[in-house]
């Protein structure tokens, strides 16, 4: 019963926020895309949504972006960054993280995590977890 309860939300959810399960993997004839340079030395808290967000997605981007800016704001090696996976300059970004829907993944380099579930829990009900659990995992790679 409440398996079928928390596939049910989860499905309002997909819905409510536009998602798509499957990336596209089309590309635009003629459009050339930019590669992304990654600086190794850099944490980059990314933060992958689309066009419509529901309530919690925009509480992940909120508390993970004042999390960023309080913790890290004397830090030029810690960076929050939003990424908006419908714009064709991000293509390469979703590619590389695999992103098909909403994700927040924090990066150095190849040393990457994603915490996107645990964000979903806790953004609304519980941000001083997702501030704490970002914080850890940034920390982790400093």
């Amino acid at each position: 019963m409440k398996k079928s309860i928390l596939i049910g939300l989860f499905a309002v959810m997909l819905i409510a926020c536009g998602g798509n399960t499957q990336k596209n993997n089309e590309q635009v004839a003629g459009t050339e895309e930019k590669e992304q340079v990654v600086d190794a030395s850099i944490v980059n808290v990314y933060y992958f949504h689309g066009k419509q967000r529901c309530k919690t997605c925009i509480a992940v981007g909120d508390v993970t972006e004042k999390t960023i800016k309080e913790l890290y704001a004397n830090n030029s090696h810690v960076k929050f960054i939003e990424v908006k996976t419908d714009e064709e300059q991000n293509a390469s970004l979703v590619e590389k993280y695999e992103v098909t829907w909403n994700a927040l993944i924090i990066a150095k380099g190849d040393d990457h995590i994603e915490i996107t579930k645990e964000a979903f829990a806790n953004a609304l009900d519980n941000p001083e977890k997702l501030t704490d659990l970002i914080k850890t995992e940034v920390d982790k790679r400093l």
